[in-house]
């Protein structure tokens, strides 16, 4: 039987070891954290229950979906969020919601989407200049570059768009006349529901998967000798392997390695990411969370995302109280400020935009994840392949969403774990 060795224990290395036991592999997974889950794991202050990051899971493979519900009983929420610009809240999508808006701001937007540039996709060079084609000039302009910079850290054009996929609506003019009037009731999102377990944090979705796996925690991978075939530990140890399966980042792994090939290395330094901040903050109070998710354009607010854990599940705060968390991004190699001004500018912000005092909060926290998101500029995705490459020819497999290097949902990256 062959000796696999798993590095990481979020959703795609839970996922691998599963389906390797299914096939009568058995395999050890090494995680470097004190608990399991990854990015789909979770921390508790004061019976507020707070995941790492955003999740929900709208797997559409029916198999995923049964394992899934069969690990927890899940809510099945409808994916109705909010954007918040200049004072105003806008149901999303914003471009298909105007109504709040002042006349003249609506007036600005449609001029401008009536007049939008017209190209092929072929014709188009960038995912700014994608935004001004789909949407106009002026909503582009204020919208999602504005959001961009907050997300993904850089300029919109400095991306390309083979990413974007169906996670932005693409609106005809009816729709945007129509939400010029009144708010639309229609869901014009690229899933019907968002499902989110009812106890235990969204790593519950994972409990099916992993019974009876092996998880060793607090080992943090420092070196692979891909010769010898080992992995050697901060703590010192060393663990050989026939089969190393690793989620961990790209750049991360490369360099654990020696006598990387130049190209290979220059490759790993072209793919870039953002790193950031979570500011949790819990409430005395029930009403605080009005909304599943919402999105901040305002360039002076840190956040570029907030949501609300205790709407996720009541479970996930006391009774009587609600929670929210906002997310605050940067780009890799950015400077990035200090944990205590961004947790001071983040919740006076908040507290003007969601209505609350400091007598509301039972609970403030903030913690700095490394790796967030991938950006994706134009070099992703020759430099991913390379690396990858050169990866699995020293027998070395990679997987997840910073394994493979790509924009993966939680199923996404699920399934990645089950192709192992």
């Amino acid at each position: 039987m062959s000796n696999n060795v798993i590095l990481g224990a979020g959703i795609a290395g839970i996922s691998a070891a599963c389906h390797l036991k299914q096939k009568g592999e058995n395999s050890v997974i090494f995680e470097k954290d004190n608990d399991w889950g990854g990015l789909c794991g979770f921390f508790e202050i004061d019976g507020f229950r707070f995941d790492r990051f955003v999740h929900f899971t709208f797997a559409k493979d029916e198999k995923i979906a049964e394992l899934f519900a069969k690990s927890s009983p899940l809510y099945a929420h409808p994916p109705v969020s909010y954007n918040y610009w200049r004072g105003c809240w806008l149901k999303h999508p914003a471009q298909n919601n105007l109504a709040p808006l002042p006349i003249e701001e609506k007036v600005k937007i449609i001029d401008s989407f009536v007049n939008r540039p017209r190209k092929d996709a072929a014709e188009i060079s960038d995912y700014a200049e994608w935004l001004r084609v789909q949407y106009g000039d002026y909503f582009a302009e204020n919208f999602p570059f504005a959001y961009t910079r907050k997300y993904s850290g850089v300029e919109a054009k400095q991306l390309e768009t083979k990413w974007v996929g169906s996670r932005l609506h693409v609106s005809p003019l009816s729709e945007v006349l129509r939400g010029a009037f009144a708010e639309q009731q229609e869901n014009f999102y690229y899933t019907k529901f968002m499902n989110y377990p009812k106890k235990g944090g969204f790593r519950s979705i994972m409990n099916e998967c992993r019974k009876g796996l092996d998880i060793r925690l607090n080992k943090k991978a420092v070196r692979i000798d891909t010769a010898a075939k080992q992995v050697e530990f901060a703590d010192g140890t060393v663990e050989n392997y026939d089969n190393l399966i690793s989620s961990l980042p790209l750049p991360e792994v490369v360099n654990m390695i020696s006598d990387v090939p130049e190209n290979v290395r220059n490759a790993a330094k072209q793919l870039r990411w953002t790193c950031g901040y979570q500011v949790s903050l819990g409430f005395k109070r029930l009403d605080v969370a009005k909304y599943l998710w919402f999105y901040i354009y305002d360039e002076d607010v840190p956040p570029a995302r907030v949501y609300s854990p205790n709407l996720k599940s009541p479970d996930n705060a006391p009774e009587g109280c609600s929670s929210l968390q906002a997310e605050i991004f940067f780009a890799n190699g950015a400077n990035i400020p200090d944990k205590n001004d961004v947790l001071q500018q983040t919740v006076e912000k908040l507290k003007k935009i969601c209505g609350f005092n400091e007598e509301d909060i039972a609970v403030k926290d903030i913690r700095f994840e490394p790796y967030a998101n991938i950006i994706f500029t134009p070099e992703i995705y020759e430099s991913r392949k390379v690396v990858r490459e050169w990866l699995q020819a020293q027998g070395i497999k990679t997987i997840g969403r910073f394994g493979e290097w790509d924009y993966l949902w939680s199923h996404q990256a699920f399934e990645s774990g089950m192709k192992v």
